[in-house]
């Protein structure tokens, strides 16, 4: 380890998985300047700790996955506006689905406050990379700052905020404090408190419910986040429901830009039966090979072909060596994609998508669309996405993380919620064997979408206030 503060790099994502996260222990007992310099000193320490205990971690992945190895000037606040005349507003979204589902609001942001320059931060180096395609070209994209508190004052010293904005819950001590301390509104978007984290927030409600309690506004996305967050300490005439930010992000359109010179790449045919399924997670991969060879071993499926695109990129490699443990011939998409004479892989190939961006081209190519993350329990992935496209979206159980997604799918029928490998097989068997129910299925689910939409005119008109007043 080159230095000590490369270690808290994996910091920022070990704390998600404690059950007491420091996150969670943002203590302002009140704004007198003593007790604010007595927890700047308690949080710099910890964080020092954590960094300590987290090293051999973040030195295996920094070796083994190349991760972190980027963004460290940024990283200790040091971030170079555009427009450095201008005050900013500063948005910070932690991963890829955060900054997904950012993208319609810092259009309009943009749009209606040209007098700011928009900074979008994000934690890990999957959501940079998604941040930058969405963003770059206009705004500024970062690494969010450690929350250390000299690094913090550095961070706000450059991106002069008028105001921050954090995607769904993402307070730091510092940040918060300092903010407090500037008199900078901090303002939770497309809030919600999972069925996992709430019952650890409210063991330790007596320490954080003044952060709550101090934070300008919070926009949940549903009724009972927004009852959890109030519960939690926050002022109920500071906390309103605005939707899903993931509905207006979630493109409804019946084909993707870019999903033609994929298909003929791979050399998918129009009317051949492609599963798609996105952002597997660990464990995941093994249960869909294991259905899919079996369900391709029946006469009336043998045409059957299946993309798998794992979410992180540094599982790539172990998904191809899978695959190859199974016996089946593997086409990695990132050899064919920059080849302009490559030739299309054979037709019982199993395509592993190992490029960052492609998802939902893959998606728009299928007739059955499994969403990752839901076999195992990992929270799931963003199944609005699928829905949107028209396409008959199937998950497991484990969704904690899109609770009211699923609710409002699973409501109109828009969506196939399955329990286990058994009943996955059967799904795709009935789908495949009957079309007009998978049909049924996507139209109701695209629909699903249209009705939710709406929730970043509403987040708008609420930040309007603030900067508005």
């Amino acid at each position: 380890m080159r230095d000590l503060l490369s270690a808290v790099a994996y910091f920022n994502r070990v704390v998600n998985s404690l059950t007491i996260r420091p996150a969670d222990n943002i203590i302002y007992a009140n704004r007198e300047y003593g007790t604010i310099l007595k927890m700047k000193y308690v949080f710099n320490f910890l964080y020092l700790l954590a960094a300590l205990i987290s090293a051999p971690k973040f030195i295996y992945r920094r070796l083994r996955f190349s991760r972190y190895r980027a963004g460290w000037p940024q990283r200790l606040g040091k971030l170079k506006r555009k427009n450095p005349e201008k005050k900013s507003i500063w948005l910070h979204a932690v991963s890829v689905g955060e900054a997904n589902a950012s993208r319609t609001l810092v259009e309009k942001l943009s749009a209606s406050f040209p007098q700011y320059e928009i900074v979008i931060t994000t934690t890990t180096d999957t959501g940079f990379a998604r941040a930058s395609q969405l963003f770059a070209g206009k705004n500024l994209v970062s690494y969010f700052p450690f929350d250390f508190s000299f690094t913090m004052r550095r961070a706000f010293k450059n991106i002069n905020p008028a105001a921050i904005l954090l995607m769904e819950l993402e307070l730091w001590p510092n940040l918060v404090s300092i903010a407090n301390q500037q008199n900078v509104p901090v303002i939770v978007v497309n809030g919600r408190i999972s069925d996992r984290s709430f019952p650890r927030y409210k063991l330790i409600r007596p320490l954080i419910k003044k952060v709550f309690f101090k934070t300008s506004l919070i926009l949940a996305q549903t009724e009972q986040y927004a009852g959890r967050f109030i519960e939690l300490g926050a002022a109920a005439d500071k906390v309103f429901v605005t939707g899903s930010l993931k509905y207006d992000t979630a493109q409804i359109a019946d084909k993707v830009d870019g999903s033609d010179l994929l298909a003929s790449k791979l050399g998918i045919k129009e009317n051949e039966r492609l599963l798609v399924a996105g952002g597997t997670g660990d464990g995941e991969e093994e249960i869909l090979l294991k259905v899919y060879t079996a369900i391709i071993s029946k006469p009336a499926f043998k045409d059957l072909r299946i993309a798998i695109i794992p979410r992180k990129p540094e599982r790539f490699d172990s998904v191809g060596q899978l695959i190859s443990s199974f016996n089946l011939p593997a086409a990695r998409y990132s050899l064919l994609k920059e080849k302009a004479d490559a030739m299309p892989p054979e037709k019982n190939a199993v395509i592993l998508g190992d490029t960052m961006g492609d998802l939902r081209k893959f998606y728009s190519l299928a007739n059955l669309i499994f969403v990752g993350r839901s076999l195992v329990p990992m929270g799931g992935s963003d199944m609005a996405e699928a829905a949107a496209l028209g396409k008959c979206t199937i998950f497991g159980p484990h969704t904690f993380n899109f609770n009211q997604t699923v609710d409002d799918l699973l409501k109109e029928q828009g969506a196939i919620q399955i329990k286990n490998e058994q009943e996955l097989s059967a799904t795709i068997e009935k789908c495949l064997s009957e079309p007009g129910y998978a049909k049924k299925i996507a139209r109701n689910g695209q629909n699903v979408i249209r009705k939710n939409q709406g929730a970043t005119q509403k987040t708008l008109e609420h930040i309007s206030k603030i900067l508005r007043p």
